[in-house]
């Protein structure tokens, strides 16, 4: 069975570049009947905290990116947390070394990059004497490294460019390059889907595997996402974390929409990136580094915006606003109302609540833009009139609207004049959603209310 792994360390947020590799692994195990599995890798003990990894698994649920395998779910080759594997490690730490594949090494007190001394026992004399002592891999020398990549093609390595290196700390902490072996070998993993910053570490994971003598999975190396610099994609480029576009409003969906994109060849832009698993083909993902581009993902997300369901986006908003600590006063069903005549003038979950938050919000200042129109000599009488039109109006769209176009063909003053005042007077802008669907959204008590309120303040 096709089995991937997506195996990040809780040292901080999770990174959209992570995001887009755990992706293609989730796609090549869906078309391949496959299992994705979900592995934290928290050997660096000083800087993974337990509260990264819990932002790591709820951004996964976040993002829709469901596994089989991992720490919360528990499954047969568990445990899935390295920190809780340190036994396995020792047992295949102690096999490398017992077969003089792998030795002791003793640093000097005065430079602790000097090794004085290599041993197949373990050293007890130099225990405990402030020594710091390691467990190295022993490199076979003039050997070439040969592994078909399959998004690179053939990739051939020289075991002479490589040094004997470290599997094992003095701390007792086993190093990635071992751990990961150990872990892909034990979980049955068959295909390593990474990104190409863990190319170099791939020789010499090559090398455990053979001096384990355990079968090798494929391998592909995806190449990175990088700013518009060219360098890797980083925080001086702006946000690149999931809690970062969670927080600024942006839809799962379309972030991994985008994602999906980034680097793989579809003909659709805007598409549910679950209906794309059947035309997903990893060996056409390109070899090239791919640039993020914040305004096509803007761009991608506003299409999902106004296109999802409108349940969805009310669930997602809702979200949003609990994430931001923003209460809303109001029935579910008229903040979806709201919603819906508010989406398709915006492009983010944040962008939405800054345009329409004055639908709840009776306290709302009105813009400068706005208050030169309440400075005019007709606008008392327009709104008065104004009053009494749409105090006697029902609330559909057609009536509305002609009971608007009746308010203009009074010619108090010009017709942008006459809407406009109405529109600030209502929502304290001069710029929000259709007047004729806010008018019906708001009602008419809140409608009289607010026309009534500006004359006051006039």
């Amino acid at each position: 069975m096709t089995r991937v792994r997506f195996a990040p360390s809780p040292t901080g947020y999770l990174h959209v570049g992570g995001v887009r590799t755990a992706l293609f692994n989730w796609y090549y195990s869906k078309k391949n009947n496959g299992k994705f599995i979900l592995r934290i890798e928290d050997t660096d003990i000083e800087r993974s905290k337990k509260e990264y990894e819990d932002i790591i698994l709820n951004d996964f649920k976040w993002c829709g990116i469901d596994y089989d395998e991992g720490p919360d779910k528990g499954g047969e080759y568990g445990p899935y947390r390295q920190s809780e594997r340190f036994d396995i490690y020792k047992k295949y730490i102690n096999k490398l070394i017992d077969e003089k594949k792998a030795y002791y090494a003793i640093y000097s007190k005065e430079d602790n990059t000097q090794i004085i001394k290599k041993s197949y026992e373990y050293p007890k004399e130099y225990y405990n004497k402030g020594y710091s002592i390691t467990v190295n891999f022993k490199v076979e020398k003039n050997k070439k490294i040969i592994f078909d990549d399959l998004i690179k093609g053939k990739m051939i390595f020289d075991s002479n460019t490589y040094n004997d290196f470290v599997i094992f700390r003095s701390n007792g902490v086993p190093m990635y390059n071992f751990t990961v072996v150990v872990d892909d070998y034990l979980m049955n993993i068959t295909h390593i889907f990474r990104g190409e910053d863990h190319l170099s570490n791939t020789p010499k994971q090559i090398m455990l595997y053979e001096a384990l003598n355990f079968e090798k999975p494929k391998f592909a190396h995806i190449p990175l996402i990088i700013g518009e610099d060219k360098s890797p994609l980083s925080k001086r480029h702006g946000g690149t974390s999931v809690a970062y576009f969670k927080e600024e409003g942006y839809l799962p969906s379309a972030l991994i929409n985008y994602l999906a994109v980034l680097g793989w060849s579809t003909e659709e832009q805007v598409f549910d990136f679950k209906d794309k698993i059947d035309e997903f083909d990893i060996t056409k993902v390109s070899n090239k580094a791919v640039v993020f581009d914040y305004k096509k993902l803007m761009w991608i997300n506003s299409e999902h915006l106004r296109n999802k369901p409108l349940d969805e986006i009310f669930t997602h908003y809702m979200n949003w606003c609990s994430i931001n600590n923003i209460k809303i006063n109001a029935s579910d069903n008229y903040i979806k109302e709201v919603i819906d005549i508010s989406r398709q003038k915006v492009s983010t979950l944040k962008q939405l609540h800054e345009f329409s938050k004055n639908f709840y919000d009776e306290e709302f200042n009105y813009e400068e833009k706005y208050l030169k129109y309440t400075k005019k000599d007709w606008f008392k009488l327009l709104i008065s009139e104004a009053i009494k039109k749409l105090e006697s109006s029902e609330y559909d769209i057609e009536k509305i609207e002609n009971t608007m176009q009746s308010l203009a063909d009074l010619k108090i003053t010009g017709k942008k004049n006459t809407y406009q005042s109405v529109r600030g007077a209502l929502l304290g802008a001069l710029v929000t959603p259709g007047l004729y669907e806010s008018i019906v959204v708001l009602g008419k008590r809140r409608v009289i209310k607010r026309l009534k309120k500006i004359l006051e303040n006039v």
